[in-house]
């Protein structure tokens, strides 16, 4: 049944780009009911596992109950469980809540004779905050560019890291530990089984994520469960050494560093459980998600009560950084790099203090960081920080890579929109985003200017030809260069553009990468 485009619609075939319809598509799992407008396709809040809730909580994701009838895909599922963070550049658009097991796509309304490459987003948030509801994160323009693309919750904070010896104890084969990574691969084993219904092509399939985005697309190039699951990777500040210090381990303490174990019974023995049986998890999983919580997020994550990611065994065998070193990654073409004021913590107290970890190259880095002998030392700290976190180890990934044959290209994002230069002398932590969804217009409103939008059309177009052929070149824009050691070459994004050139910023990452690991 088809009535005019202005009523409603059964197939979205009827009115393709000329209005908004009703599009229907089936899934494994049941029949789904999304929308279409201006020749975009867009199914919102499908679940791709059970909710997980109650004795799902702390399980691997469980399989999701196929439904009956055409389920509706218009809006998006609720955001994982968390307390927001004020500051947060990509602030939820909905309610967080426990059940939150959801992903969404974009498609072309238009039919293709091939399958169309796919993009899979992981949004960031320090693994405590972040959903796909914010709306710098919409698809819409990777649709209109010939992309499907896929955007995924995933569990974050206590409900996506948590472990506890009444968790071992309940199946001590079980995936443990690190369900926030579970929820990725299982998102990824969605992908592979239902992208086709919607135009996509599962063997071609980009993997993309900016921060704790990055640092899990990392995570899903080394981890063994998710081989084969896609077939390149961008790594937007994501880091690729060790971020915040190392991980700790689920079931063994180290100095300094209480297992995962050890952290979970503190933050039960918090909520006044104690014991490690049946009774002590039964207890432990009745407890309001709100309680679980407990304040944690972004401003908050030196938590004592908190793991964080851990070194599992099964899911994450060793830090992506041993397994890129030890050839143990997925050997796929590699996208890299990181913003021109990327984030970065110094706790340092004193020049004599922050330069201290440079060892014998400690007055070479003093000249190259502070060449003007200035007395600002937590001004200068940030900048040898933010090397530390986020740029050398966005050049320590795609030289890795290259160094394994694989092809790696490497950005810096300098650009600053119109309206905010008088505020920042560089790019931010994650104000890429916008640009590289080419969402600028819901970031920026009633200030954007068109050198913004032109910065968006020229980086959207990169990531959707590296998406589509592992290569970001194509015509009518700057070459950019396949990274090599001895070049060191990479594709600054700039006021004025984007521009290849010769790394400005070697002197200093090369004094930064031989202090790595003091």
């Amino acid at each position: 049944m088809i009535k005019t485009c202005g009523l409603i619609l059964i197939s979205a075939i009827a009115c393709g780009a000329q209005g908004a319809g009703i599009d229907e598509v089936r899934v494994d799992s049941g029949t789904l009911k999304g929308l279409n407008a201006e020749g975009v396709r867009a199914f919102k809040g499908i679940p791709f596992a059970a909710p997980s809730i109650g004795e799902n909580r702390w399980r691997a994701p469980q399989p999701v109950v196929p439904w009956k009838g055409a389920r509706s895909a218009a809006a998006y599922g609720s955001d994982c469980m968390q307390l927001p963070f004020p500051g947060d550049a990509a602030p939820l658009g909905n309610k967080p809540a426990e059940d939150c097991l959801y992903l969404n796509v974009w498609a072309p309304v238009e039919r293709h004779s091939t399958k169309l490459p796919v993009m899979v987003w992981i949004y960031g948030g320090g693994f405590v905050n972040g959903g796909t509801s914010p709306a710098v994160y919409d698809g819409t323009h990777f649709a209109k560019s010939g992309v499907v693309l896929v955007s995924f919750n995933y569990r974050v904070g206590r409900f996506g890291f948590f472990a506890h010896p009444a968790l071992t104890r309940e199946d001590p084969n079980a995936l443990l530990g690190n369900y926030c990574f579970l929820d990725q691969i299982a998102a990824l084993k969605w992908v592979q089984k239902n992208i086709a219904r919607f135009g996509g092509d599962p063997g071609n399939v980009t993997l993309f994520g900016e921060s704790a985005g990055g640092a899990s697309v990392l995570t899903m190039m080394t981890t063994p469960l998710a081989r084969g699951l896609f077939q390149k990777a961008i790594v937007e500040s994501g880091g690729g050494r060790s971020l915040l210090g190392p991980m700790r381990r689920i079931h063994e303490s180290a100095p300094n560093l209480p297992s995962g174990e050890a952290v979970g019974v503190a933050f039960a023995e918090k909520a006044g459980i104690k014991g490690d049986d049946a009774a002590a998890l039964a207890a432990l999983r009745q407890l309001p998600a709100e309680r679980v919580v407990d304040g944690l997020n972004m401003a908050s994550m030196g938590n004592p009560t908190y793991s964080g990611p851990m070194i599992d065994g099964k899911i994450v065998v060793e830090s992506s950084e041993q397994a890129m070193l030890g050839g143990r990654a997925m050997n796929i073409p590699v996208m890299a790099g990181a913003n021109s004021s990327d984030i970065g913590f110094s706790f340092a107290k004193s020049m004599d203090e922050l330069f201290a970890p440079f060892g014998a190259n400690r007055e070479k880095a003093q000249a190259v960081y502070n060449p003007d002998k200035s007395t600002e030392f937590r001004k200068i700290g940030l900048v040898v920080a933010m090397d530390r976190m986020m740029v050398e180890p966005a050049r320590f990934v795609v030289r890795t890579a290259a160094a394994a044959g694989q092809p790696a290209y490497e950005y810096r994002f300098s650009y600053v929109a119109e309206s905010l230069r008088k505020q920042w002398n560089g790019a931010p932590h994650a104000t890429e985003i916008p640009f590289v969804f080419d969402t600028v217009a819901a970031r920026y409103g009633k200030d954007l200017a068109p050198a913004d939008e032109a910065a968006a059309k020229a980086a959207i177009a990169y990531w959707v030809a590296f998406a589509k052929t592992g290569n970001p070149d194509g015509e009518g824009r700057p070459h950019w260069p396949r990274y090599t050691a001895a070049d060191d070459e990479l594709m600054n994004f700039t006021n004025s553009g984007p521009v290849a050139e010769h790394d400005a910023w070697k002197a200093r990452l090369d004094l930064t990468e031989a202090a790595q690991g003091k």
